[in-house]
């Protein structure tokens, strides 16, 4: 793992301000993604059925408050 930091570290340092600033907004995007991914990923295995609504339970919940 230490190589590919490295080899990240030599990569950011090449390159410029304006590019560096479109690499990370595209990074900081998939890394929100990746974060959104893992999570359904995990409620999948963690839910079981009836555990939460349907789309007509909640809209009739949400009516009640």
């Amino acid at each position: 793992m230490s190589l590919l930091k490295d080899r990240l570290h030599r990569l950011v340092e090449q390159l410029a301000d304006d590019e560096l600033l479109e690499v990370w907004a595209g990074l900081s995007e998939f890394y929100c993604d990746c974060y959104m991914l893992r999570a359904t990923q995990a409620s999948k295995e963690t839910l079981k059925p009836g555990d939460t609504l349907t789309r007509e339970e909640a809209l009739r919940f949400l009516s009640l408050l």
